[in-house]
């Protein structure tokens, strides 16, 4: 059975909520669990961008309209220092519990254009994935370089989520994540 999963799916399904739903099963379970999760930022009922928020409740602004850029992704101006500030040491913390003998999830919502923008982010998934840590994480639909070789590694299972699935998700990732 793979060891990680990866859940993809058109924007607006519920990927996120599912993550989130999948985070609060585990903590019923005594394993470890690091990562983030992304959430859109609002204003008058218009996305003005996007925060990132840690499993431990830290948060910061991944990306907004505000913002000036380089780099941008389409209207939002995407903020790497956030990333390698916040979301990659959160990830090494995971990296650093797997390695001592913990049984730990990290999870990833997302692997996306934003995120990828970092290298040092890019170096802590894969290093993720390639831990003893089991991995939960939404990653973009469309091909990507780096995204393409994650879901067709062996020890990866992709789900798709829709409207008419997210629903019985997260007990069944729950559950396949903390066996074995």
């Amino acid at each position: 059975m793979p060891r990680h999963m990866l859940l993809t799916g058109t924007p607006g399904c519920g990927k996120t909520t599912v993550v989130v739903s999948v985070v609060r099963l585990l903590r019923q379970t005594g394993i470890s669990i690091f990562g983030f999760w992304t959430e859109e930022i609002q204003r008058a009922g218009e996305r003005q961008g996007f925060a990132v928020e840690l499993v431990n409740g830290e948060r910061g602004v991944l990306a907004s309209v505000e913002r000036p850029g380089p780099p941008r992704v389409g209207r939002y101006g995407v903020d790497v220092e956030a990333v390698d500030s916040l979301v990659t040491p959160e990830i090494r913390r995971g990296l650093s519990a797997a390695e001592s003998g913990s049984r730990v999830v990290i999870v990833m919502d997302e692997i996306g254009k934003m995120e990828l923008l970092s290298g040092l982010f890019r170096q802590a998934a894969l290093a993720a994935f390639d831990s003893p840590a089991r991995c939960l994480a939404t990653i973009l639909a469309r091909p990507h370089p780096y995204a393409d070789p994650l879901r067709s590694r062996p020890d990866v299972e992709v789900v798709t989520v829709t409207r008419q699935n997210r629903q019985g998700l997260p007990r069944w990732i729950a559950e396949r994540l903390v066996e074995g």
